[in-house]
């Protein structure tokens, strides 16, 4: 009896320290984990890019967008407002926008476009910007409807808009370098989908999913404090 209860002891033993081992394991990652460093982004330069908000707001959401692109329309139609109305109106987020031109001589076409009327007029551009995504078809996205004809259709209702001017910038491909800066910051963010969201350089996988954009502009709003 007394062998077999010595044997039962050093068996409790050996388990018991075998489970304290794992847990003191299990602890040690988790506060591995909770004490890692957040992993470094680089600020986007959207000096020169389409801007709304207080120049100075600590937090700045980027989107990376094509205007033939049907989700970025979608972005624009559900998420959007409520980041202006959240963020950008209270001053605490200025938002930017970069184009992207993964859809070809269209997406080309549409942002020369956008960014003459955004050197004639900063002001209108956000009107003309949200035109330009209302005019987009409902069904068959593929089918080109980008064209200078439409594009001129849509700018034709912003009399602010210098006609003349817009309709050579896109013959003369005018807006070529602010192209060229664009395309050189979607391939340094490795954007490779659209629409893309930053902020403070900080891609969000879900660009549609509202709550964690507010949970990493809230924790850079603490950080700024």
């Amino acid at each position: 009896m007394g062998n077999k209860s010595k044997q039962s002891k050093m068996k409790w033993i050996v388990l018991a320290t075998a489970v304290l081992a794992v847990i003191v394991s299990v602890i040690v990652v988790f506060l591995n984990q909770e004490e890692a460093p957040a992993v470094e982004t680089a600020q986007v330069d959207v000096s020169g890019q389409p801007t709304l908000g207080e120049s100075n707001a600590p937090v700045t959401v980027v989107e990376y967008g094509d205007f033939k692109c049907p989700s970025c329309k979608a972005w624009g139609e559900m998420v959007y407002p409520q980041l202006v109305e959240d963020y950008v109106e209270t001053g605490k987020v200025k938002f930017s926008y970069i184009n992207v031109f993964f859809h070809g001589n269209e997406s080309v076409l549409g942002s020369l476009a956008a960014e003459s009327v955004y050197e004639q007029s900063p002001e209108i551009y956000w009107e003309f910007h949200k035109a330009l995504y209302d005019a987009q078809p409902v069904e068959d996205h593929d089918a080109a409807w980008i064209t200078p004809e439409k594009l001129m259709e849509v700018a034709s209702a912003f009399p602010e808009i210098d006609q003349v001017r817009l309709k050579e910038d896109i013959e003369q491909v005018s807006q070529q370098e602010q192209l060229q800066k664009d395309e050189a910051l979607v391939e340094e963010a490795g954007v490779s989908q659209t629409p893309t969201i930053s902020v403070n350089g900080q891609q969000l996988e879900d660009p549609f999913d509202y709550d964690a954009i507010k949970a990493l502009i809230d924790q850079e709003l603490e950080g700024a404090e």
